[in-house]
């Protein structure tokens, strides 16, 4: 599959590119302020994940099948290797790629996510806005409204109408709502496929390399057994919490570059 993928900065000599992958809804764009930063240390790569962003849309979505995905797009750049910052989904897709190619890794970066299977926390959001009839809404501003009685969050919300866009006014009339709304992501398959994205990862491998795993203080998603747990497959790693909640590199950006620029050996 040839995933979507924005770049910024120039290859450097003797610099391994850092491939920056995304969390659950989300998009390369949601590195923004991170990928700039860096692009001045290194060619930097923000990648949309399968059913996610502009990438394709596929019916499967397992983590071998994306990290497949990922060698594919090193190899179509012809990237060496690699260093690999993923957040929450995008922490577990890098986890199995670092496992399932380590070769391919110079150093990794997880944000904010364990190797073990999570609660069931995203379902009603999925459901929400399948049951959205977009044929009926005129703006945004009633796609809001229609998802407050499921998802309160404002934030939440917002993020989530981030994947909202305008269709092509060209299709055919029973494709086309009176907006020309439709949802980026392919909701059905996520829906489909969301068991096994919350199931554990690497849990029969060992992953030796340089490694670290960034979590956020006021996040319950890595608990101080996780860490335990951590260790004994990627036994390389080193730890860093900072005052976040989840989107530890949206909440703290300027604190979460000097950590992983730290890591990385790179300018701050």
């Amino acid at each position: 599959m040839q995933l979507h993928y924005q770049t910024l900065g120039n290859q450097i000599s003797g610099k391994s590119p850092l491939v920056l992958l995304h969390g659950l809804f989300g998009s390369g764009d949601n590195w923004g302020t991170v990928a700039k930063h860096f692009s001045q240390h290194y060619q930097v790569i923000s990648v949309d994940l399968r059913n996610h962003g502009r990438s394709p849309h596929s019916d499967s979505q397992t983590y071998p099948e994306m990290a497949d995905d990922l060698l594919e797009l090193c190899d179509a750049l012809s990237l060496g290797r690699i260093h690999l910052v993923g957040h929450s989904l995008g922490g577990k897709m890098a986890m199995q790629f670092a496992t399932q190619y380590p070769d391919k890794l110079e150093k990794l970066i997880v944000v904010d996510m364990a190797i073990r299977t999570y609660p069931d926390a995203y379902t009603h959001m999925i459901d929400a806005m399948l049951a959205v009839d977009l044929s009926t809404m005129q703006s945004r501003g009633d796609v809001d409204k229609a998802l407050i009685s499921e998802i309160p969050h404002a934030m939440v919300r917002q993020f989530l109408l981030m994947n909202l866009i305008k269709s092509d006014v060209n299709h055919a009339e029973s494709d086309l709502n009176k907006s020309g709304l439709t949802w980026r992501i392919n909701l059905a398959a996520l829906r489909a496929n969301y068991p096994h994205l919350i199931q554990a990862v690497c849990e029969h491998t060992r992953y030796e390399k340089p490694s670290l795993f960034i979590r956020g203080e006021r996040s319950d998603y890595v608990r101080d057994a996780d860490i335990e747990h951590i260790k004994t497959h990627f036994t390389n790693a080193q730890f860093a919490t900072l005052a976040t909640n989840h989107w530890v590199h949206a909440e703290q950006p300027q604190a979460f570059i000097e950590v992983a620029a730290n890591f990385l050996g790179s300018g701050k």
